[in-house]
């Protein structure tokens, strides 16, 4: 394999969890010392617009460019939230981190709020993270201790009071309003925007929302300044290292810490341990489960976010889910559709209605009763869905169903003809 800074997995160890001590012997807190004692809060936002650190929850916007919109001068109270409902089918990476070295996201999220002077925090973390909660709890604990955490911290007049709140679980939680809404104890539907949370978001104040693994670079880039950042990733437009996850078709399916920019090819011969059972790649997913598939074609391409919209696709969580040549797309298709017709809200049309009409079209076409006018039909949905929802949910299912008919359409067609799926 080949070498790769570790940043964000620079404290893991098989099995383990880095914790206070631990961690501050691999300079834990230095970024947020060196912060509080001789940064403002505007330099730390233009250092971290500077970088190029896009968001690692999917959007992929600039975190410098969103913090920038943050009221500075808005009185108190101003709230940063951090995103861990990570419920899409194929992406694991903040459990992953949260398994390994909690601390990261906690000095992470005290430079945040001290860059946007928002003086109360929440951690939303997914159901089923019970491990990764308790972890942040003790991490949370020792943190108050050692005085990064909670009233005038390090002697800086700075005050954080962080909250971490245990989802119930669905996945339109990942969306930030709705996960606001969450917060509040409402029913999670997305909000209507404007007025963006910058603006009024939680309890209708000031609220920055961030992915885990967004903040924890942050901790990173205050120690190791924009450019060494930039300089971290493969191709010259992109920034920083990734967590990928591996899973389907691969002989090795972990989550590992590469360069952004790394070829698609690369990554899953040398990390992945290539394709399973000696078969060949067919496809995959390249950032979780609401992106559209690449094929063999594209496995020279750099995995970054402007390359993989070039291509038709996009880098998402890049959650990367292969599939080997023994895969039948429609139903790997239809898989996907499923779980995102039942985490639908309900709140729009095409949505809770279109989303079940796709898994019907799909299921009878995979079954063999497939007609061509049931392929014109699933074609309309994908056009009539496609930038027509209240929130990115059914944009994001849409994601594999135009993978599906721009680049497997023949094997819809070969359902359909002969009757029965053909593999």
């Amino acid at each position: 394999m080949n070498s790769t800074p570790q940043l964000l997995f620079k404290n893991r160890v098989a099995g383990q969890t880095i914790f206070f001590k631990d961690y501050c012997k691999t300079g834990g807190y230095q970024a947020l010392t060196k912060a509080l004692k001789t940064m403002s809060p505007t330099e730390i936002v233009d250092v971290v617009k500077a970088s190029g650190l896009r968001g690692r929850g999917g959007a992929g916007f600039s975190t410098g460019l969103k913090w920038s919109f943050f009221p500075a001068d808005a009185p108190r109270p101003k709230y940063l939230v951090c995103n861990c409902d990570e419920m899409e089918p194929g992406t694991y990476k903040d459990g992953e981190l949260l398994a390994a070295d909690p601390h990261q996201l906690i000095e992470g999220m005290v430079l945040s709020a001290y860059a946007l002077n928002a003086d109360v925090g929440y951690i939303f973390i997914r159901y089923a993270y019970d491990q990764q909660l308790r972890n942040l709890q003790q991490a949370v604990a020792e943190a108050k201790k050692a005085g990064y955490l909670g009233k005038n911290i390090l002697g800086s007049g700075f005050d954080f009071e962080l909250h971490l709140h245990g989802s119930a679980g669905r996945y339109i939680l990942g969306e930030e309003t709705a996960l606001l809404n969450g917060l509040e104890g409402k029913r999670p539907n997305p909000r209507l925007k404007p007025p963006f949370p910058a603006v009024r978001g939680l309890f209708g104040r000031p609220t920055t929302v961030n992915n885990v693994e967004t903040i924890a670079n942050i901790p990173h880039i205050i120690n190791g300044g924009a450019e060494w950042f930039k300089d971290l990733a493969r191709n010259p437009e992109g920034a920083g290292t990734k967590l990928f996850g591996l899973s389907g078709h691969l002989n090795c399916t972990e989550c590992f810490e590469l360069p952004v920019g790394i070829p698609l090819g690369e990554l899953i011969e040398d990390y992945g341990g290539g394709v399973w059972k000696k078969r060949k790649f067919k496809a995959c997913l390249p950032g979780g489960a609401s992106t559209p598939y690449l094929t063999a074609e594209h496995l020279d391409i750099a995995l970054d976010f402007d390359p993989l919209a070039k291509v038709g696709s996009r880098f998402g969580t890049a959650g990367v889910t292969v599939f080997d040549d023994h895969s039948c797309m429609l139903r790997a298709t239809l898989n996907l559709l499923q779980f995102f017709a039942r985490e639908s809200c309900g709140w729009c049309t095409p949505c809770r209605d279109g989303l079940p009409l796709v898994c019907w079209l799909l299921e009878k076409i995979e079954k063999g009763e497939g007609t061509n006018e049931d392929l014109e039909m699933l074609k309309q949905q994908q056009q009539q869905i496609t930038g027509r929802s209240f929130c990115a949910l059914a944009e994001g299912a849409m994601g594999p169903l135009d993978g599906l008919l721009r680049l497997f359409e023949q094997e819809v067609i070969d359902h359909i003809q002969k009757g029965e799926c053909p593999f």
